[in-house]
């Protein structure tokens, strides 16, 4: 098993000159004062800042503040690169995309929150991400791309390999944009079911948050109100 996105108006004055070239008259004009008239460009707007780490854990949830789960509600780093166990891709490329994404891979910074629920005992978890300007939706176009051709893929995890089945659902809307599938891993029927975990991932500004579900046979949904809380702090965050 594997452990556990400038309009331009036209203003007053750009009417009027275009009703004058509709009727064939366009404004008279002095040609010194049209020469002597500095050109304007509007501005462009200066890249958005992305969230640092230590925003995003700010914005993650405290002690308290979801009463579904036990306490703690740790927030975590992502282990410093090249330690920890590492594992080869999975057998399909756009299956291994949908990993990385919604794992943070790529990402400025992202930081994990765990939620031990006190009805699934098997627990949830969600993944806070930020990108440069722009990539964030790049990253999420990317991540619908691969939805639409992983459908079953084969990798290794912690206690070996396995065989994953992914299933696209309807999603709430959620942030600017979101999708929701399921990742099925065959058990046995000594484990009481399939590993069954959902995945809710939101593209909200320039960050992805992704949220997930995991349970043993049963179809689990991560508290929606929850998700709609999170997504409004990443929102909240990002505002000038």
């Amino acid at each position: 098993m594997q452990p556990r996105g400038t309009r331009l108006t036209a203003t007053a004055a750009g009417a009027v000159i275009g009703l004058f070239l509709a009727s064939g008259c366009a404004p008279a004009q002095d040609p010194e004062s049209a020469a002597e008239a500095p050109s304007t460009t509007p501005s462009a707007e200066a890249p958005a800042t992305p969230l640092t780490m230590a925003q995003l854990k700010s914005v993650a949830f405290k002690e308290g503040e979801v009463p579904q789960a036990r306490e703690p509600l740790a927030v975590q780093e992502p282990l410093p690169e090249g330690s920890g166990r590492s594992f080869l891709p999975v057998s399909v490329p756009a299956c291994q995309t949908l990993i990385d994404v919604r794992n943070g891979e790529a990402s400025f910074a992202h930081v994990f929150q765990h939620f031990n629920w006190k009805e699934n005992i098997m627990g949830g978890g969600s993944t806070l991400a930020s990108y440069e300007d722009g990539q964030a939706e790049q990253r999420f176009a990317e991540l619908k791309r691969a939805l639409d051709t992983c459908r079953r893929y084969e990798g290794e995890g912690y206690v070996g390999p396995f065989e994953a089945t992914v299933t696209t659902q309807a999603s709430p809307e959620y942030g600017e944009e979101a999708v929701t599938f399921r990742e099925i891993v065959p058990m046995g029927p000594e484990y009481g079911g399939d590993r069954n975990e959902q995945f809710v991932v939101v593209r909200t500004g320039n960050t992805i948050a992704t949220f997930s579900e995991l349970s043993i046979g049963k179809d689990l949904v991560f508290p929606p109100e929850v998700i709609t809380r999170q997504v409004e702090r990443l929102r909240n965050a990002q505002r000038p």
